[in-house]
């Protein structure tokens, strides 16, 4: 029996106008990300992955094509259904943390389980065993400026693993940790969606982590393929 994907990118067109002329980016793109798979994304900036990155995570809308997730066509709903989809299914991972300052790690990683609607109690509880996943039992009440580098992204994973997405897009998530930090915080974030069974799409000029990938892709002349070193 075969398993639906997760995400289903099915020939997705995105075009730019710029002053020199229209500039293709996606050019009938497809992708299909199962449960549990990590799919790396390479490539020179400027090739579109962050283009494909926003397609997949409904912040961008494509000229053509059709977006799935679990089996919904997520551009043939409204703007609201839209961003229920991106509360509810996708977790968002990106170079920089994004935390808010005044707030400590619990409730950061609370806020998006507020924001679906469970009680601050429910929320803080399941902030609490994700950041104890992570390793950060210690830390649950010390604000981003009190926390190191590291520390600062595993409670940004968590963040974005709080309400069990479907799908995790993450871009350079370790682009600002030193090599030791990244292996540690790029591990948790594949154990804990190897066993949430969700989907993931990483860019990354980082190359070391290319082997914890399942498959890796680059964009060529707006269409994935696979990447050979």
């Amino acid at each position: 029996m075969t398993i639906p994907p997760v995400l289903e990118l099915k020939a997705i067109e995105r075009t730019y106008r710029t002053s020199a002329g229209a500039l293709r980016v996606l050019q009938g793109t497809d992708l299909r990300i199962a449960p549990g798979e990590l799919v790396g994304l390479v490539g020179p900036s400027g090739s579109g992955k962050s283009t494909l990155l926003h397609t997949a995570g409904l912040l961008e809308r494509p000229e053509a094509g059709d977006v799935l997730l679990d089996g919904t066509d997520c551009l043939k709903l409204n703007e609201d259904g839209r961003t229920a989809i991106r509360r509810m299914k996708i977790g968002f991972v990106y170079q920089f943390h994004h935390l808010l300052p005044e707030f400590n790690a619990v409730d950061n990683v609370a806020m998006p389980l507020m924001i679906a609607g469970k009680s601050r109690r429910v929320a803080r509880e399941r902030a609490s065993a994700l950041l104890d996943e992570m390793g950060l039992a210690e830390r649950l009440y010390h604000q981003p400026a009190q926390l190191s580098g590291g520390e600062q992204q595993r409670v940004a994973i968590a963040r974005a693993l709080a309400n069990d997405p479907r799908l995790v897009i993450a871009d350079e998530p370790t682009g600002n940790l030193d090599p030791a930090t990244t292996e540690r915080v790029f591990a948790t974030l594949i154990k804990m969606v190897r066993e949430e069974g969700a989907g993931v799409l990483v860019a990354t000029h980082n190359l070391a982590l290319i082997r914890h990938m399942d498959r890796v892709l680059t964009l060529q002349d707006g269409k994935l393929v696979d990447y050979t070193e």
